[in-house]
């Protein structure tokens, strides 16, 4: 099967439409790509629904990428038309001009993320906002033969006359995450990503801060910033943390190897009942004991290969930490755990599964 990999995805941000396309490679399909990736970020995004200057930006540049995309799809006509185009992550837009660039072809978009629920989750407010994000939303789940989701309780969000197109597929972890595994790594905590209502980064903080008073805060790292980060950093205060703002995509996986233990995401809202985040299959491809709440997601993705929490609760997540902290054989054994669990099922090749049946 010839299969085309379109659109503005941004592999070194959101690696995810690289683990579909390897895992339809190693399937023994041939892939292609037209790739432009954007520069514009979710953030972005979300402040250019507000803001007349940002959606210029934003439209700006998806204009010159889509130009791009446009010249290079010429080399796919004909016998060179690919059966199978698969749009990447945050591909709301794209998906539509791959729909009208190859009528005939079946056209995948991975949808990870509706741009509503996104939206709610960044801050973003207002009924009228909500409707115009849905019918976003509509559009590009109409525009598509499939939908890729990642979560069950996603694919249950799609509108019932189109749920048929749906198909699960677990986000999974690059090669680099499996590669960075280390053997003894520090005994410490790392956390990183955006400082979102999802994530539940004051939780974090708040956890931190109990840590600290009770003299068991261990080596911590922090990376990334977003909107609750001011708040995050006046919770911790003055405790020995290590603040990171921006790590580059190929430095990653090794610093976050380097900790016994990485923590995923501690939120309360609706959206953050209903992911697997990204940090967490990257963190236990890596070898770390994995630290998250307790929703039905990520149970019954990862099984037991990571410790579970309430989520928006700072007293069981710093009692989770101290005792992996304290109990190397527990440590251990939930290093090998997630190890085991993220070998057997979130490597390209494992997680890309039912997509492979759903195209056959």
């Amino acid at each position: 099967m010839k299969i085309l990999g379109f659109g503005t995805y941004n592999t070194s941000v959101h690696p995810r439409a690289g683990i579909l396309l390897e895992g339809l490679k190693d399937a023994g399909h041939t892939v292609r790509e037209i790739n432009e990736p954007s520069t514009v970020s979710t953030e972005s995004r979300v402040e250019a629904l507000s803001s007349p200057k940002a959606a210029a930006g934003f439209f700006g540049n998806l204009a010159k990428n889509w130009s791009r995309l446009i010249k290079a799809s010429a080399q796919y006509r004909g016998e060179y038309s690919p059966d199978v185009v698969v749009v990447g992550y945050l591909g709301h837009f794209d998906v539509v001009l791959a729909r009208i660039l190859f009528p005939k072809a079946t056209i995948v978009l991975d949808h990870l993320i509706y741009a509503a629920d996104t939206a709610a989750d960044r801050g973003a407010r207002g009924r009228a906002l909500a409707s115009v994000l849905s019918i976003l939303d509509r559009l590009a789940i109409g525009a598509a033969t499939v939908v890729v989701y990642d979560t069950p309780a996603h694919a249950q969000l799609a509108p019932q006359s189109m749920r048929h197109k749906g198909v699960v597929v677990p986000v999974g972890a690059p090669d680099a995450w499996f590669e960075a595994r280390r053997q003894d790594p520090d005994n410490g905590i790392v956390f990183f990503g955006l400082y979102t209502p999802l994530q539940g980064a004051p939780v974090i903080a708040h956890a931190l801060a109990l840590l600290n008073k009770s003299g068991d805060l261990p080596k911590t790292t922090m990376i990334g910033t977003g909107q609750d980060y001011d708040e995050v950093r006046t919770i911790v205060g003055d405790a020995p943390v290590t603040w990171i703002d921006w790590v580059e995509s190929g430095d990653l996986p090794d610093i976050v190897a380097n900790h016994s233990i990485a923590l995923g995401i501690f939120g309360t809202t609706e959206k953050a009942q209903r992911v697997v985040p990204n940090k967490v299959y990257q963190s236990m491809a890596a070898g770390c004991a994995v630290i998250t709440s307790r929703t039905d997601p990520q149970q019954k993705l990862l099984g037991d290969g990571a410790t579970y929490v309430a989520p928006g609760d700072p007293q069981a997540l710093a009692d989770a930490i101290r005792t992996l902290l304290g109990d190397r054989e527990l440590r251990e054994d939930m290093r090998s755990r997630a190890a085991k669990v993220s070998d057997s099922a979130f490597s390209h090749a494992a997680v890309v599964g039912p997509l492979v049946e759903r195209l056959s």
